[in-house]
């Protein structure tokens, strides 16, 4: 019988080894982790945002993008939600472009349009990234679009260099503002061999997590000009984030923040180096078969269900963890998992890794010949 949520859980926790993601402690590790932080750095509370840990940290993020100021938010939905509006209020217009597979059109239950009554506009192809001359198929009036760096729905996919200084042009001949859905921007600077700033030039609003990759407990942040970020503060009231005190999201972001930050290039050496060593596994194939950060796509010649109790037998016998959940994928058959390759990886090499893989195909293999 498969083993339930729960069981996994523990089974996963167990492992020695856990190739997806960051390794994490547990809460109590966390909050003691967090308590020496906060008396080493003499960490006071804020007041509804008012204080130098918060006050600070938004400097300290705004001048990383190249931007004027920055507003932290509980969540990114609540900074995304926020940036769409303002700029569709700027516009007078209450349509607004996103790529396909936005977490906006599929992960916040249309809360554009039932709380900020805006239309999304589909921009683009769900395979890649945006380009400049899908926003010129657009012949509606938007209020700004928002591009995503990078594409999570598809294993993480950048523009090229060349491709998204188009697509900045493009915005700009059309004077149509772009907003940065940035939650994974941290991880794509390896890639670009550029800054943040020089990445964030050109788009008028940027929105970055501190939870993906950075490791804090929730939060976001929001960055644009003086004007756009006094009226985030305003809907940051309006829709009920800003708290008495931000300062427990905002200490745990800010704690790990320069660690983390320090890392991606490392990560995304290693996530090549990993995707490099997978091909000509049967029944596994990797996109984009080149990461372009340290997030890929790995698909399985199996069902989800089989991948999951392969893996689960694997950590029984072997104390790893190689993925996560799978879903279906659109091919009959075959599944798909993300793989984000955190800081676990760094200290297990290929000659480790590839052969337990190595192992879930050919188990997965033999359920096929079930099948």
């Amino acid at each position: 019988m498969p083993a339930t949520p729960a069981e996994r859980r523990e089974l996963r926790k167990g492992c020695t080894l856990v190739v997806p993601d960051f390794a994490t402690g547990s809460a109590a590790d966390d909050f003691r982790a967090l308590a020496a932080w906060c008396e080493a750095n003499r960490i006071d509370h804020d007041s509804y945002g008012e204080g130098e840990l918060v006050e600070g940290f938004e400097r300290k993020v705004a001048a990383l993008l190249g931007k004027a100021a920055a507003m932290f938010a509980p969540s990114g939905v609540m900074a995304q939600l926020a940036a769409v509006k303002i700029h569709a209020e700027a516009a007078g217009v209450d349509r607004f472009g996103m790529h396909p597979t936005s977490h906006l059109a599929h992960h916040e239950e249309q809360a554009y349009a039932a709380l900020m009554h805006c239309h999304g506009v589909p921009v683009g192809n769900r395979l890649r990234p945006m380009r400049a001359g899908d926003l010129e198929t657009v012949r509606e009036t938007l209020a700004c679009v928002l591009v995503e760096l990078p594409i999570r729905e598809a294993g993480g996919q950048l523009p090229s260099w060349e491709e998204l200084e188009a697509l900045k042009a493009a915005a700009r001949e059309r004077r149509v503002p772009l907003h940065m859905d940035g939650a994974r921007l941290w991880e794509s600077a390896a890639y670009y061999g550029k800054d943040y700033a020089t990445i964030a030039a050109g788009f008028d609003s940027v929105y970055v997590s501190v939870y993906k990759g950075i490791g804090g407990f929730a939060g976001a942040l929001l960055a644009g000009d003086d004007a756009f970020i006094a009226k985030a503060r305003v809907w940051r009231r309006r829709l009920g984030g800003t708290l008495y005190h931000l300062s427990p999201l905002v200490a745990a972001a800010a704690m790990r923040f320069d660690e983390r930050i320090a890392l991606m290039p490392a990560l995304y050496r290693r996530a090549l180096d990993l995707a490099a060593g997978l091909p000509g596994l049967p029944g596994l194939r990797v996109d984009p078969s080149v990461p372009q950060t340290n997030l890929m796509h790995l698909y399985f010649d199996a069902l989800p269900e089989a991948v999951a109790e392969a893996r689960d037998e694997l950590a029984r016998t072997t104390g790893c963890w190689l993925v996560n959940g799978a879903r279906a994928a659109e091919v009959p058959g075959w599944c798909v998992t993300e793989l984000y390759v955190g800081d676990s990886l760094l200290h297990a090499g290929n000659e480790r890794v590839i052969p337990l893989f190595a192992r879930l195909c050919e188990t997965l293999a033999g359920a096929r010949k079930r099948r």
